[in-house]
C-alpha cells in the first residue's frame, strides 16, 4: 500500500497543524480536536444527506415506483431541498410545555450521537479521539439517548408523546443489554476496550484469503448478528420502528416537535445508526483491515467505508422487505431469545480461547451455541401462537 495515500489526511491535518508549531501544548491539542471535529461533522453530514435521498431511491425500486427525481439531476438536490424546507417552517412549541426541556432534546440527542463517532477507527492512525476505554465511552455516551428521549416526552406535555417516549425507553433499554453483552467477548478476548486494539488483534490471514476477522469464529458470527438485530431496534429502523410508527401520524415522542428541532431528530436517528454500524464493523468486521491480503494496496479508511456502506445497505434492504412487528413481540425477543443468546456468545467465546483458537475450539464454540439456540428454539416454539387462522362466519 502506498503510505502516502493511505495517511493523506493525516498529513494533511499535519499541514494545518504546521503553524502552531511553536505554541503551547494545550493549544496544539485543542487545535487538533478541532480539526477532529470539524472532519467529523462534514464527513458524516455529507453522508446523512446522500443516505437519505439513497435511501428513498432505493427503496423506490424495492417497492416498484419513483423516487426522487425533480430536484436537481436524479434527484441528487433533494437532501439541500428537505434543509431549506426544514429550517424555514415555523417552530411550533405546545402552550403548556416546558419550553426548555422540549429545546435541549433534540439538541442532547444529536450530540451523544455526534460523541459517539469519535471513537472509531477509521483507517490506520485515523482514529479521531483514540482513547483506552474507547467501547465503555461508547456505550456511556450512547446510553444518554434514553434520557434525550425522556425529555422529549416529558417536555411536551402530551400524553401520546409521553406514551410514546415510555415504550421507546422500554424498548431501548431491552436491546441495549444484548447489544452491551455481545461486545464482552470480543473485549474479553482482546483483553482490552480499546477500538484500536481490537481493530489491531483481527489482523492477518490464513491462507492469505482468510481474514482473522471475528466474525469468521461461531462465536463472533453470532454475536454479529445479534449486534445489528440490537443496533436496529436501538436505532428504531424497520422492522423494530414501533416507538415512532413513522406510517403514521403520531410521530411517538417526536410528536409535538416541528421544523428544524424535528430535522434534528431526524438526522440524530442517522448518525447514531452511522455510529453503530461504525462500532460493528470495528468490533466484528475486522476494521479498516482488508478482505484478503491481495487487496491491501487500497487505503485502510477506504475499507472501512466499503464494510460500513454495506451494512447501511442492508439496513435500507430491511426496511423495504420486512413488515413492522408488534411491541409484544419485540419485548419477548429481547428477552427470551436475544438476552439469553449474548450470554451463550460469551461462554462460546470463552471455548474457543481456551480450547487453543484452532478448529477444535471452533468445534466446542460451535457446539455450545448450537445447543443453547435449539434448546431455546424448542422452548419457545411459537407454531400453535401463530398457526393457520381460521376465519369464522365468513363465506
Amino acid at each position: 500500500m502506498s503510505d502516502s495515500l493511505d495517511q493523506i489526511f493525516i498529513r494533511i491535518k499535519q499541514l494545518l497543524l504546521a503553524p502552531l508549531a511553536g505554541a503551547p501544548d494545550w493549544v496544539m491539542q485543542i487545535a487538533s480536536a478541532l480539526i477532529n471535529i470539524f472532519a467529523l461533522l462534514g464527513v458524516f453530514l455529507t453522508l446523512f444527506a446522500l443516505i437519505s435521498v439513497l435511501e428513498r431511491k432505493i427503496l423506490a425500486r424495492i417497492q416498484n415506483r419513483y423516487g426522487p427525481n425533480r430536484v436537481g439531476p436524479f434527484g441528487l438536490f433533494q437532501p439541500v431541498a428537505d434543509g431549506i424546507k426544514m429550517l424555514i417552517k415555523e417552530d411550533i412549541v405546545p402552550a403548556r410545555a416546558d419550553k426548555v426541556v422540549h429545546f435541549l432534546a433534540p439538541i442532547l440527542i444529536a450530540a451523544t450521537a455526534i460523541l459517539a463517532l469519535g471513537v472509531i477507527p477509521y483507517g490506520r492512525n485515523m482514529t479521531p479521539f483514540a482513547i483506552d476505554g474507547g467501547i465503555l465511552f461508547f456505550f456511556a455516551v450512547g446510553s444518554t439517548t434514553e434520557l434525550a428521549v425522556f425529555m422529549a416526552g416529558w417536555g411536551s406535555n402530551n400524553k401520546f408523546s409521553m406514551l410514546g417516549a415510555m415504550r421507546a425507553i422500554a424498548q431501548m433499554i431491552s436491546y441495549e443489554l444484548p447489544l452491551i453483552i455481545t461486545t464482552f467477548p470480543v473485549v474479553m478476548v482482546v483483553g482490552a476496550l480499546s477500538p484500536d486494539a481490537i481493530v489491531v488483534a483481527q489482523n492477518g490471514y490464513s491462507f492469505g484469503v482468510v481474514p482473522h476477522w471475528f466474525v469468521t469464529t461461531p462465536w463472533g458470527a453470532a454475536a454479529f448478528i445479534l449486534f445489528f438485530v440490537s443496533g436496529l431496534v436501538e436505532s428504531n429502523r424497520t422492522p423494530f420502528d414501533v416507538p415512532e410508527g413513522e406510517s403514521e401520524i403520531v410521530a411517538g415522542h417526536m410528536t409535538e416537535y416541528s421544523g428544524f428541532k424535528y430535522a434534528t431528530f431526524f438526522m440524530a436517528e442517522y448518525i447514531g445508526m452511522f455510529a453503530i454500524s461504525g462500532l460493528a464493523v470495528t468490533l466484528f468486521l475486522g476494521g479498516w483491515h482488508a478482505p484478503i491480503r491481495g487487496l491491501e494496496f487500497i487505503p485502510s479508511y477506504v475499507w472501512f467505508f466499503v464494510k460500513l456502506s454495506i451494512l447501511l445497505f442492508i439496513y435500507i434492504w430491511i426496511r423495504g422487505t420486512l413488515p413492522r412487528t408488534r411491541i409484544d413481540q419485540i419485548m419477548n425477543f429481547a428477552w427470551k431469545f436475544m438476552l439469553p443468546m449474548a450470554f451463550t456468545c460469551l461462554v462460546a467465546a470463552a471455548v474457543w480461547h481456551y480450547a487453543g483458537r484452532g478448529v477444535a475450539g471452533w468445534l466446542w464454540s460451535l457446539a455450545v451455541l448450537g445447543i443453547v439456540y435449539i434448546a431455546l428454539s424448542i422452548l419457545l416454539d411459537t407454531r400453535k401462537k401463530f398457526g393457520t387462522r381460521t376465519y369464522r362466519f365468513a363465506e
